[in-house]
């Protein structure tokens, strides 16, 4: 498909798609966003006038039929990305589709399946892009042997966290059948984690749901099913371990994330402040703490997903963020942290 006009057709439009899917395109050359479909024709109008899109559709399959569109990007709740995916990929399509990867590792696993079937069409899993400006970095660092060998990754993440309110809003990812295992927003994490360490070879979780309940938009009330704090550690394959918190009920947190990475030699910090600011900073065996590390600019990553996606359906590179086999990969280890909560036992993985 070398500089021919590649197009594409929006299947949810919701705020990634908006903020950054659309515009991320829009710099891309010989690309045409020709058709919206949302979740009713009045929303996928809203956006197609907000940002001239020639067609809506009433329905996902009018985007999946239209044989002249060539590629489409998936931004709909999680418990649409299998049938979807799969879908357009059987009917020749690219697919760019939104994290989380699907409900739980099954739906991965067939998605999986489906993109091995069709190796000329380019599938592709928006990453977890919070870390992108450090993981080169922090990769060569490890990689190079700053820290030795691995004793732990000790992590704390807590978005948007606060005191318990059982008046907040219920959030479509408070609700399993259109979320499925992924808690909260463990899974960018691990994501992110597996390029620094590697995969995990056990996970043990302990959770709950500090609110209990809340109330849908006709008043009723609605048990969370979802743990709004959960503790996970894990064995890694690569020795060490990983201990990791994710909350979103914790008051006064010093920082919304922050990431330690001990090791024999030396320690690795990762941090955002409440303020949203990133810093990262190390140490070796005998140096007085931690210092800032200056991140070189050639090395820093970015926000670069829809050029990597059309480069991809052009030939010119492989989609390195994120590919399906990491989509499998992260999708097995929250499956595997919920398997845990429910049995109170250590799952080891790989998941049979």
């Amino acid at each position: 498909m070398s500089e021919s006009t590649i197009r594409l057709g929006l299947i949810g439009a919701g705020g990634n798609t908006r903020d950054r899917h659309i515009p991320g395109f829009a710099k891309q050359s010989n690309v045409e966003i020709v058709a919206v479909a949302n979740r009713s024709v009045e929303s996928g109008q809203k956006v197609a006038d907000q940002f001239n899109i020639p067609n809506v559709a009433s329905n996902w399959t009018e985007i999946i039929d239209d044989e002249s569109i060539d590629a489409v990007c998936i931004g709909t709740w999680p418990y649409m990305h299998a049938p979807l995916t799969i879908a357009a990929l059987e009917a020749g399509k690219h697919v760019l589709c939104e994290a989380r990867m699907a409900l739980n590792v099954d739906e991965a696993r067939e998605m999986l399946l489906v993109s091995r079937l069709h190796p000329t069409q380019i599938a592709q899993i928006v990453p977890a892009p919070h870390t992108l400006k450090f993981d080169q970095t922090i990769m060569e660092m490890i990689g190079g042997g700053y820290i030795g060998d691995l004793i732990t990754l000790d992590a704390r993440v807590a978005p948007g966290s606060n005191f318990p309110n059982s008046d907040s809003p219920l959030h479509w990812r408070m609700n399993r059948d259109f979320s499925g295992n992924n808690i909260m927003g463990m899974g960018i994490w691990y994501e992110a984690m597996m390029r620094w360490i590697g995969q995990a070879a056990t996970v043990s979780a302990t959770g709950q749901s500090v609110v209990p309940y809340r109330l849908d938009e006709s008043g009723h009330r609605v048990s969370m099913t979802i743990s709004d704090h959960v503790d996970i550690t894990s064995r890694m394959e690569q020795g060490g371990q990983m201990r990791f918190c994710f909350s979103s009920v914790l008051g006064h947190t010093a920082n919304i994330a922050e990431v330690h990475i001990f090791g024999t030699e030396g320690t690795i910090y990762l941090q955002q402040n409440r303020a949203g600011e990133w810093s990262l900073s190390a140490g070796k065996r005998g140096e007085d703490g931690l210092s800032a590390v200056e991140i070189d600019p050639a090395k820093a990553g970015g926000w670069r997903v829809e050029e990597e996606f059309i480069n991809a359906i052009r030939g010119k590179e492989e989609v390195t963020h994120t590919n399906f086999e990491t989509g499998v990969k992260y999708m097995e280890w929250t499956d595997a942290v919920t398997m845990s909560l429910r049995q109170g036992e250590v799952v080891k993985l790989p998941l049979n």
